[in-house]
């Protein structure tokens, strides 16, 4: 090593290669190298591949579809029972307050956050393939590759899809569809009318579970039909954005709880904004007692979460503050009697014991079939989103269409049993995972303890405060706040990414959570569509003594081949962007290949016109003009407007005009700079149907004008894609298609050599002196499809 630490230098010799091969075009290489088509296989063969049986086949699609058979059997029970074990009674009481909690956000009873915690963590336990993901009140699970190891996740609450949930509750039933007179009522809303809270959160419980069964029916047609590649399209800096919003508008949710401060429901664009100025509004009727209670368990399950992250190399096991706070406060409520005394709003009932089964309304499908798209696919991917992360962290794979069908399987056997929609659940796979958990026992074990607080403890927690679970929701917002911090590192990196992540944001606040996501998606995708649509182009040039070639702007050193135009787009062609070609081709070359065709025909015409005249002769150093007659053949344009356009390059010739004494009389005559264009197709991957028949265009535009067009590095599919469109004839032929920039510089700077370099413009006005008929020339906008005889004989001529 060097005293620097830096590795010394390679010798010479080998820090330099030599490569020594023939010039290959596409016809040669695959001559040589024996080119074997690829033989597509048939319909028969495809069905006998998908119908084939054996035993071992069908024990792993047995497999594929319990994953359980997978991991089960090689479960090491000494190592990992003891880890599991106390990683699910953590995740249990986690899982348990977080029920409670999460289900103020679906609008529900909170004692129906318990099922949720409960029921889908069983199906996940037999069906999901991430060890990751712990199941449970608006959780769902990622399936992940088998590879054994300390790999779980849990399925819990996640705030973003309990919110899209509650969104779909309060519209289907608002408080105004439960307002009642007499002695029934049980509860007032904002403005003190009476409101039958019993009918109220049956009907909202009927509409969540039966919102959980369709999402779960979505889930597993989409796990079916192999779609699970929809949430590519979600990028992270949506997701990032995305999520932000949903943090705010749980915020503003959960505000009104901890002030116990009674608003109506709103739904829609603006939603939020109407929430937050009612809930400011009413502020003077803030609950001390709840604000209080709300405020100090912010602050006390922050400050302890800050201290479990920052010392979580010295803590075995991460202290469980929300369970904690959970148990301090429900017993300061019950010692205070804080319900009487300060009118605090409490938790009240909690159901003991299990709900039987009940179908879902089918009659509400059509009402909600939109809300439930998204919320399953928002569901899937923050599953997914977060089991990339461990799969990623303990080197095992994600299956995303096993995992839609996992999820799917989970929600609607949830569904009947009175839950709402789960997925992964950010905070219970942490602690699952930071607690030694290895696979999926552990989360089995977390439902036991669930389990445990649903027949024999929920009624101790019936004093709790609402504002204290709405604390312990609000302090589990404080990662998705961080994002915001993103945004700047965003910018720099890149600033699309960075418009897409605040556009979504803000979309999402204003429009809400479910057009929020569709807008940022298209949004995400329209930008993607401009990017292809204007990619970066350029013109190259070679870098002396080697095969690189380069931007010529961007590098000093670069020389471009001596009558030669490399231009290089890098994006697939197709009908969005084949004007920004054409214009790149002409930025590059600085001519436009039409009109400087159709002006070369304008000055052959006025030169047959004067030579028939005999005003005009021509020889090999010149036209010369009888004496006293004005050289009208080559009059520069008199359009100044034409000529800024068309940037066509001049050669000067010198003009002997037979005076008395010589005058040179300068003319400008037609000079196209270059000989030839490379087309660099490196990063072109596909070609349609209206860029194979622009190119062609383009091909036979400059070659009428002496220029040939060649193209290099071009992936092998075009050519299969270039030949299924008829694109080459006798005119466009393969032996223009070379396997590099280098190979068809080469070529040309070879064919060059030897060519005879006459300039065609003389040998044309001498046909003309000496053909007796005029001959006709044709202005033409765009090429035919194929050159005739006699504008073959002038493109030879016309220089």
């Amino acid at each position: 090593m060097a005293a620097g630490g830096r590795a010394a230098e390679p010798p010479a010799e080998l820090s330099h290669y030599v490569v020594a091969r023939p010039i290959y075009s596409e016809p040669g290489f695959q001559e040589e190298n024996e080119r074997r088509p690829p033989l597509p296989p048939t319909l028969r063969e495809r069905a006998q591949a998908a119908c084939r049986c054996s035993r071992k086949r069908a024990f792993q699609i047995a497999k594929s579809f319990l994953p359980i058979l997978e991991w089960l059997p090689n479960y090491r029970a000494k190592e990992w029972l003891i880890s599991d074990i106390i990683s699910g009674v953590s995740t249990g009481l986690v899982a348990t307050l977080q029920g409670l909690a999460y289900a103020l956000l679906v609008a529900v009873p909170v004692g129906y956050g318990l099922y949720s915690a409960f029921f889908p963590i069983l199906t996940y336990f037999f069906l999901g393939t991430s060890r990751h993901i712990s199941v449970e009140t608006q959780n769902l699970c990622v399936h992940s590759s088998l590879a054994l190891g300390p790999h779980i996740k849990a399925m819990g609450p996640f705030p973003v899809v309990s919110l899209m949930v509650g969104s779909v509750v309060l519209s289907m039933a608002p408080d105004e569809n439960f307002l009642i007179e007499g002695i029934n009522a049980t509860g007032t809303n904002a403005t003190g009318t009476l409101i039958d809270t019993e009918s109220r959160d049956a009907q909202r419980v009927m509409i969540a579970s039966t919102l959980t069964f369709l999402v779960g029916i979505l889930q597993v047609i989409f796990g079916v039909l192999q779609i699970g590649f929809i949430v590519r399209y979600l990028a992270d800096p949506l997701v990032g954005g995305f999520t932000t919003a949903a943090a705010f508008q749980v915020l503003v949710s959960q505000l009104k709880i901890v002030l116990n401060v009674s608003t109506k429901n709103y739904n829609g664009v603006l939603s939020i904004i109407y929430t937050l100025i009612e809930t400011f509004e009413k502020i003077s009727t803030t609950n001390i007692a709840d604000l209080i209670a709300g405020l100090l368990t912010i602050f006390v399950c922050m400050v302890v979460k800050e201290l479990n992250d920052r010392f979580k190399h010295k803590i075995p096991i991460p202290i469980p503050i929300e369970v904690i706070v959970t148990i301090v406060a429900t017993g300061i409520s019950y010692a205070a009697d804080l319900e009487k005394k300060y009118n605090a709003g409490i938790v009240k009932s909690i159901p003991r014991g299990f709900l039987p089964p009940e179908p879902p309304n089918v009659s509400l499908f059509s009402q909600m079939i939109a809300a439930s798209f998204s919320i399953a696919i928002v569901a899937y991917a923050i599953a997914v989103s977060v089991g990339k992360v461990y799969a990623t962290k303990y080197d095992y794979a994600i299956d995303g269409n096993q995992e839609f069908i996992a999820f799917g399987l989970s929600n609607i056997f949830s569904g009947a049993f009175s839950c709402f929609v789960a997925t992964t659940a950010l905070s219970r796979t942490a602690v699952q995972e930071s607690t030694g958990g290895k696979t999926q026992v552990a989360g089995i074990i977390s439902a036991g303890i669930v389990l445990i607080s649903i027949v024999a403890l929920g009624k101790l927690l019936e004093p709790l405060q609402k504002s204290v679970l709405a604390a312990v929701v609000i302090a589990n917002l404080k990662g998705m706040f961080m994002q915001v911090f993103d945004v700047p590192r965003l910018w720099r990196q890149n600033k699309v990414d960075a418009m897409i992540w605040v556009f979504t944001c803000i979309a999402s606040i204003v429009l809400g959570l479910d057009l929020g996501l569709l807008a940022g998606l298209l949004f995400g995708l329209l930008t993607v569509v401009l990017r292809v649509q204007f990619p970066s182009w350029g013109g190259f040039g070679n870098i002396p003594g080697t095969d690189i070639y380069k931007k010529v702007k961007d590098y000093k050193n670069v020389i471009e081949p001596e009558g030669v135009k490399i231009l290089k787009f890098a994006s697939p062609i197709f009908y969005a962007n084949i004007d920004g070609l054409k214009s790149s081709l002409k930025s590059t070359v600085g001519f436009d290949a039409v009109k400087v065709y159709n002006k070369r025909l304008k000055a052959l015409r006025k030169i047959q016109k004067l030579i028939k005249k005999g005003k005009l002769k021509a020889t090999k150093n010149g036209i010369i003009s009888e004496p006293g007659i004005h050289n009208e053949a080559f009059e520069t344009d008199e359009d100044p407007e034409d000529n800024q356009d068309l940037q066509v390059p001049t050669k000067e010739v010198e003009i002997q005009v037979d005076w008395n004494s010589e005058l040179p009389v300068k003319v400008n005559i037609p000079k196209v700079p270059i000989h030839s264009l490379i087309l660099d197709f490196g990063a072109v991957t596909f070609l349609d149907i209206v860029a194979v028949r622009s190119i062609k265009t383009i091909i036979k535009e400059f070659e009428r004008i002496d220029v040939r067009v060649y193209f290099a590095s071009y992936q092998d599919n075009l050519i299969s894609q270039l030949e299924r469109s008829a694109f080459f004839d006798d005119t466009v032929r393969k032996d223009m298609f070379f396997l590099t920039v280098h190979d068809a510089v080469l070529y040309i700077r070879n064919q060059m050599t030897y060519s005879d370099n006459k300039d065609p413009i003389f040998e044309k006005i001498a046909l003309m002196q000496e053909s007796k008929e005029p001959i006709e020339f044709t202005e033409t906008s765009q090429p035919g499809d194929e050159l005739d005889v006699q504008e073959e004989a002038m493109r030879r001529l016309a220089s």
